[in-house]
């Protein structure tokens, strides 16, 4: 009785051990699955979580296969598309060619053909006229100058006696700072006109003005005047403003 008490108790510690041990046994591969966090099996805490997402955003697309034909194909037969070949192509739906654009290009055998010269003709008449319009003298809308002084009869003869001479000069006019009142005419004998000089031509004769003195005699007239004394050219201007007793100076203001 004894030994059956002493073996009881180790009887029914062995039963609930291997109860327990067969109710918590697990698989290998769940035991595995728990203890690597980078298993392929899902774990059932981590159930809830969102799956990492690995896959490519990329989706291939099929390849549309209606391609649209060659420009050539369709057109009528001419010297330059008759060495491609003839290709015939039934375009349909939005490829399909319309009638109205056939006939636009021209057949070769008639572009060989010669055409009337109508054309040729009113573009050679026009030409024509244009060369007549541009021989034709325009006229020039710029006024006469007038001359910077005039010459009397008196003058001009004058003149005209000093260029029959052997050794005839030109006479240029001019001002010099001289005289009570600061300015005084001066003339002189020149064998050619100056770079800026002023030509004053009048019934065949010819006389300089000193560029210098345009503005103290624009507008003056030449004269000649003899008296028992003297004789000499005279000015008769119209913009002097103040003149000495003698008439040999004068001042313009």
């Amino acid at each position: 009785m004894a030994t059956l008490r002493a073996s009881g108790p180790s009887a029914s510690s062995i039963f609930r051990f291997t109860s327990q041990s067969v109710a918590t046994r697990r698989c290998a591969h769940c035991v595995r699955a728990q203890r690597c966090p980078f298993s392929s099996v899902p774990n059932q805490r981590q159930s809830a979580k969102r799956p990492l997402m690995t896959e490519s955003a990329h989706r291939t697309q099929s390849i549309v296969s209606d391609v649209p034909p060659p420009r050539n194909i369709g057109t009528p037969e001419t010297s330059i598309t008759s060495s491609l070949g003839a290709q015939k192509w039934q375009p349909a739906g939005l490829w399909q060619k319309s009638d109205r654009g056939e006939g636009i290009a021209i057949r070769e055998g008639e572009a060989q053909q010669s055409r009337p010269v109508v054309e040729s003709q009113s573009k050679a008449s026009n030409k024509i006229n244009a060369e007549a319009d541009l021989a034709k003298p325009k006229k020039s809308k710029l006024r006469p100058r007038k001359a910077p002084i005039k010459l009397t009869p008196k003058a001009v003869e004058q003149l005209q006696a000093l260029f029959e001479q052997p050794e005839s000069k030109l006479i240029r006019v001019g001002v010099k700072n001289r005289g009570c009142s600061g300015l005084a005419y001066h003339l002189e004998y020149v064998d050619k006109a100056g770079a800026f000089d002023e030509t004053v031509e009048q019934d065949g004769v010819k006389v300089l003005i000193d560029s210098k003195a345009l503005f103290s005699i624009i507008g003056s007239e030449m004269d000649w005047l003899e008296d028992k004394l003297s004789a000499r050219f005279i000015f008769r201007n119209p913009n002097i403003t103040e003149q000495c007793g003698c008439g040999e100076s004068f001042s313009i203001s």
